[in-house]
């Protein structure tokens, strides 16, 4: 295994599983830390704002700061800047996304004529926020997910994800949304600017084969498929691409870096 500058990590299934900290995660975050190596947490959840990212991993034990999180909101909202500094929004999504749009000066507005459409994981969703998105996707405004997740992990078992609300307004407007997080390109080329290396020297971390691991074989970096989530070793061997490297944990890893 190559020993790298910089490290990209996937959170649940990897740093996490719901409130239980994986094992070996820790202490290979600890050990990141000391050893002053920079890392970034890349979350496809775009409802919560890098402060509140980075409260969650501090009191599980993780250290963590808001400049170690990059969310598909910071990169949906990076994105836009880019391309049309100062366009007018409408958003469905929590203070994540919308906090996000507002620092990149964008004009966050609550009705269908914008230039842009962006759709966030909401967890208070109504069919008016709904018609209001597919009339402004109807009147030309460009259209935007932060991430196709169909599903998300919880402590009740898996719920709707952003992918799925995405997909009503697809359906109904015959449009299909560029989607930013995980695994396209804007949210990791997000986090290669943000961590300041050469792709060469960074890799992407995390245990779900059609995300993580695809985000990083996407970006062109290299990818570590962790065992403690949803894709298994089997799995992620048979695909067409597999994972640079594949681990039982992360204690392997530090067990690497520790001992040689």
């Amino acid at each position: 295994m190559k020993k790298y500058k910089g490290f990209f990590l996937d959170l649940d299934g990897t740093m996490y599983a719901g409130t239980r900290v994986i094992e070996g995660a820790k202490e290979f975050i600890d050990y990141l830390a000391q050893e002053q190596i920079p890392y970034l947490f890349v979350t496809n959840n775009a409802s919560k704002t890098p402060e509140e990212v980075s409260d969650k991993l501090t009191k599980m034990g993780f250290v963590s700061t808001p400049n170690n999180v990059v969310t598909s909101a910071m990169a949906t909202a990076s994105y836009i800047k880019e391309t049309s500094p100062g366009a007018s929004v409408y958003c469905i999504g929590g203070s994540g996304i919308k906090t996000a749009l507002k620092e990149e000066g964008l004009v966050l507005k609550d009705d269908e004529h914008v230039d842009y459409v962006v759709i966030g994981l909401d967890v208070e969703i109504n069919y008016e926020k709904l018609a209001v998105a597919c009339l402004a996707v109807r009147n030309g405004a460009k259209f935007i997910s932060t991430n196709p997740d169909l599903s998300i992990p919880t402590e009740r078992g898996f719920l709707p994800g952003n992918g799925a609300l995405t997909s009503v307004v697809s359906v109904s407007t015959g449009v299909t949304p560029m989607f930013i997080g995980k695994p396209n390109a804007p949210i990791m080329n997000k986090a290669i600017e943000m961590i300041g290396l050469n792709k060469s020297d960074v890799v992407m971390v995390g245990d779900l084969y059609m995300t993580d691991i695809m985000s990083g074989i996407n970006a062109g970096i290299d990818t570590l498929h962790v065992q403690t989530g949803v894709s298994t070793y089997d799995q992620v061997m048979q695909e067409k691409v597999p994972p640079t490297y594949s681990v039982k944990d992360l204690n392997e890893v530090l067990k690497y870096y520790t001992e040689g």
